[in-house]
């Protein structure tokens, strides 16, 4: 059960794909702790995903794995898309 660190991670594309789903909530204080969890739980098909992927932090794009996350944050995990 989520605690008071709890943040929503939304999925998209690829990073969807490999997770078989497009949110969770997950208990992480800094985007390093909470790769670090997903990766734990989804496997090194997402691992692999992941190398490519940026981060939305409540809508601030970030690819530093130092960023702190406050309750209640929203992180989007966002590979590269087609076209763009």
């Amino acid at each position: 059960m989520p605690g008071t660190g709890s943040v929503t991670v939304r999925y998209f594309a690829g990073a969807r794909a490999a997770v078989g789903t497009d949110t969770e909530v997950r208990d992480a204080t800094t985007l390093e702790e909470l790769v670090g969890q997903i990766v734990d739980d989804h496997g090194a098909k997402l691992e692999r995903v992941l190398t490519a992927c940026s981060f939305l932090v409540d809508g601030t794009s970030t690819r530093d794995r130092a960023v702190a996350l406050h309750p209640g944050a929203v992180v989007d995990v966002l590979p590269p898309f087609a076209g763009g």
